[in-house]
């Protein structure tokens, strides 16, 4: 027996009783991948009001790198409430907002002066970014990538490249918001990865000729491995591709490491992996376990840029973020999980790569640290998103927790917390494996 107990259907009685209570409360905007409601979690574990254990290979979409309630930040919430809970940085300010920006400015990369304030989410984190951008740059077009996400904010909605379910006749959008193309090698045969990042770099130059002048461009914004868009990894020599341009033209990088940071990629942060030192840097998710809090790293004459009173928030930086993310940052360091992150990757790719070469409907497995993927097909060659949902809907009744992505929804997409146990992947892979196994065969 391992940690995965399933005691009832999902959803068991309890849960379909809150589901009756949602269905006539709540809109049904917000969607959800599994068909109950928690009870507790630790760790990778994560049990349901009906007493079902799930291994969670989700991490509240990449926002539980450390898992669960760790100890260490729970332990440093309850100190931080017995002191006070949110005074609001704008009326009185507090140490933690000034000890997290520190340790920020002290792990991002690059050497250079740097300074860093908080918002609530990474949406807002992005919308404060470009305005920076813009305020410091004087130049007002930002350019994203096909297959981004930026957010559900209308600035981010703008730079996310995904019609539905996120952009769908919510328009119109905000102005002055491009899209370059974006390697995809899983997909496009027709040329090598290295012609692939050369042709793309080209058209990028022609991009100024055609659609706008780069004397007019403020920022290029970039995940460095594209999350809702299938878990994309570019090569080295794009990236820096896309860096070097910026630097010609006078542009602004801006790195988004909302989903990729923290120890995601196997690296702190996952602009690590391509040598590139960005001006500007958006992170949340996993920055704190759990807690609503977001922020923005750059350099130091760029951040000082915008006035007083020209950015911030109410909510932004709340203390309880701000303790909740220096214990993750200590635990990241202190128990080796980028050290995890990569053992997760290399056990992923050991075992479905395999998988791969028995399964024809897998395109693509891939992955950098714990940021995995696999890719399906159809026996046409098509993005298969009917196949994954059957293999989600399997695993999920099996106790797993995990979740799809992509332009074409073709992608599964692996964000387990990096404190999973050795015992708990085996498990995890196993119901994985087994679920892709029985779809493909029918």
């Amino acid at each position: 027996m391992g940690d995965i107990k399933i005691k009832t259907a999902i959803p068991g009685p309890k849960a379909s009783e809150l589901i009756e209570r949602k269905q006539r409360s709540v809109p049904v905007g917000p969607f959800n991948t599994i068909k109950s409601f928690a009870h507790k979690g630790e760790g990778a574990l994560l049990t349901d009001v009906d007493g079902n254990t799930f291994i969670d290979f989700a991490g509240a979409i990449g926002t539980l790198n450390v898992g669960h309630c760790p100890p260490e930040v729970v332990r440093a919430l309850h100190e931080q409430i017995d002191r006070y809970v949110h005074p609001c940085f704008h009326v009185m300010m507090y140490e933690p907002y000034i000890q997290l920006a520190e340790l920020l400015n002290k792990i991002t990369p690059g050497i250079h002066d740097k300074k860093t304030f908080f918002l609530s989410s990474g949406a807002e984190a992005v919308e404060n970014a470009i305005k920076i951008a813009r305020k410091y740059s004087g130049r007002k077009g930002i350019i994203s990538f096909e297959r981004a996400f930026h957010g559900r904010t209308y600035m981010a909605m703008s730079l996310t490249s995904k019609v539905k379910p996120y952009k769908y006749q919510f328009g119109p959008f905000a102005p002055e918001t491009y899209k370059w193309p974006y390697p995809v090698y899983s997909q496009d045969k027709s040329l090598a990865p290295e012609e692939l990042d050369a042709y793309m770099l080209k058209k990028f130059e022609i991009f100024f000729q055609s659609e706008v002048p780069a004397t007019e461009i403020a920022a290029v914004i970039m995940e460095p491995v594209q999350g809702e868009g299938g878990f994309n990894i570019p090569s080295k020599a794009f990236v820096r591709g896309v860096k070097q341009i910026c630097e010609q033209y006078g542009i602004l990088f801006i790195a988004d490491e909302i989903q990729t940071g923290f120890g995601r990629t196997g690296k702190m942060f996952a602009m690590e992996h391509y040598d590139v030192i960005p001006d500007l840097m958006t992170m949340s998710k996993s920055i704190a376990a759990g807690l609503p809090i977001s922020a923005v790293t750059g350099r130091a004459e760029i951040m000082d840029s915008a006035g007083i009173g020209e950015i911030g928030g109410t909510y932004g930086g709340s203390p309880l973020g701000c303790v909740a993310a220096i214990e993750v940052v200590k635990m990241i360091v202190e128990q080796k999980l980028l050290d995890r992150a990569n053992a997760f990757g290399e056990k992923f790719q050991n075992r479905f790569g395999k998988l791969a070469s028995s399964c024809s409907e897998i395109g693509d497995v891939r992955s950098l640290g714990a940021m995995c993927a696999i890719e399906f097909f159809d026996h046409d060659g098509k993005p298969d998103a009917p196949l994954v949902q059957e293999i989600l809907k399997k695993a999920h009744e099996r106790g797993l927790i995990v979740m799809s992505a992509g332009l074409n929804g073709n992608v599964i997409r692996l964000l387990a917390p990096l404190v999973v146990t050795n015992e708990q992947i085996e498990e995890g892979f196993e119901v994985l494996e087994s679920s892709i196994i029985e779809c493909c065969q029918q």
